[in-house]
């Protein structure tokens, strides 16, 4: 059967979409995954099909405009995406959508195939925890709801992607929160690609909502020989993996420069950043690199956070938007990290007093090691495996 998996997004969304799709095709299924251009390798490495979204996720540097002009390229960006998904749909026997392919859904009906949700955030509205849109704070259990409830009906930038491709399959019109809402009322399958051992399940979600354990991108690769030389030189580096912040690199460089550790950078390609003790990469695969480390400085996203999660090292999180303060907040929580410092605001001296904590703090590196164990026993893709299976007949 082919399977269509919707994984429009970052690196962080495409790695977990190829974990399930290598399980899928140990099942003996045909695996359509559509996904940026630039993640033509990781995709084709999984011995998947590649349908490339071909437009910018975010603006290009400089470019103008603030939130306004960041919006229309992401309304832009969901259009291409979906007319990628539209080209790569026929002859699926199921569709996987992501948190921003809720068009799947669509197509799928229009071909009169079962669809599921595949997610790596929650989504349900829930007293347990924020929306992620709103995830910068708790607001009790009672405004964790509500806000929930008012998330849901909050325009989103694929909402004329998914209006364009219902009327281009020539379904009747149909909202997106209303769609949502008759398949959630009709028992729409939604998984989760997270650990129960870090989010635990709300106890007011309905049944049909699963959390699975990761999934777990294909383990190929490995280290380059630049990198092992300088692992192997010395005591374990800090792994900083932050790409980009808003609140200056500037500002990471100076609390590495004050902690005096060595470290491995990836991205920050806009500072100097130079030494013996520092050393510059691209691209490594994290299950290779992160149980090396002493520490990894991150932004909480859910990929890297759970890359850190499984290597059992404590984390130093720097969330800056959408779901980077949850995870930050639940990485403290597990015990597995320091307390999150947003981007915003972000000091040297603060930053350099966290990275020594997590380096040398004991009770973060059992809490971490201890979560590593846990996520050892698990299969995240038997779930949608079996469900997979089950639709193949």
């Amino acid at each position: 059967m082919k399977v269509l998996v919707l994984a429009p997004g970052t690196r962080g969304d495409v790695v977990p979409a190829t974990g399930l799709a290598t399980a899928f095709r140990a099942d003996g299924h045909e695996v359509t995954i559509v996904a940026n251009a630039e993640y033509e390798h990781l995709v084709t490495a999984a011995g998947c099909t590649h349908a490339p979204i071909d437009a910018p996720l975010t603006p290009p540097a400089g470019a103008p405009g603030g939130v306004r002009g960041y919006l229309a390229v992401l309304r832009t960006y969901m259009d291409r995406a979906a007319t990628a998904a539209l080209a790569a749909a026929p002859g699926a026997g199921i569709v996987l959508t992501n948190a921003i392919s809720p068009y799947g859904h669509d197509i799928a009906e229009a071909l009169g195939v079962p669809s599921v949700e595949a997610l790596l955030q929650p989504s349900e509205p829930s007293a347990d925890h924020p929306p992620m849109i709103f995830a910068g704070r708790d607001l009790g259990r009672v405004g964790n709801r509500i806000a929930g409830r008012i998330a849901a009906r909050v325009p989103t930038p694929y909402d004329p992607a998914c209006a364009r491709v219902r009327a281009e399959l020539g379904l009747p019109p149909e909202s997106r929160a209303a769609g949502r809402r008759r398949r959630r009322d009709a028992g729409l399958p939604v998984h989760h690609g997270i650990s129960p051992a870090v989010l635990p399940r709300p106890a007011d979600w309905p049944a049909d909502l699963t959390l699975d354990g990761y999934w777990w991108g294909p383990d190929a690769g490995g280290l380059d020989a630049e990198l092992e030389a300088f692992l192997d030189a010395g005591p374990a580096p800090v792994v900083v993996a932050l790409g980009s912040i808003p609140a200056g690199q500037d500002v990471v460089a100076a609390a590495l420069l004050r902690s005096g550790v060595r470290a491995v950078v990836q991205g920050m390609d806009e500072v100097p950043l130079d030494g013996p003790d520092v050393l510059r990469i691209g691209e490594a695969p994290h299950h290779l690199l992160l149980p090396r480390a002493a520490a990894v400085v991150h932004s909480a996203g859910a990929g890297t956070t759970a890359a850190a999660l499984r290597a059992g090292v404590p984390s130093v999180p720097v969330p800056v938007h959408t779901d980077q303060p949850f995870w930050g907040r639940r990485l403290a929580a597990l015990g597995a990290g320091t307390a999150p410092l947003p981007a915003k605001g972000l000091r040297p001296d603060a930053l350099a007093a966290a990275i020594d904590t997590a380096r040398t703090a004991q009770h973060l590196r059992s809490g971490a090691a201890a979560v590593a164990e846990a996520l050892r026993t698990e299969d995240g893709t038997r779930p949608l495996r079996e469900l997979v299976n089950r639709a193949a007949g």
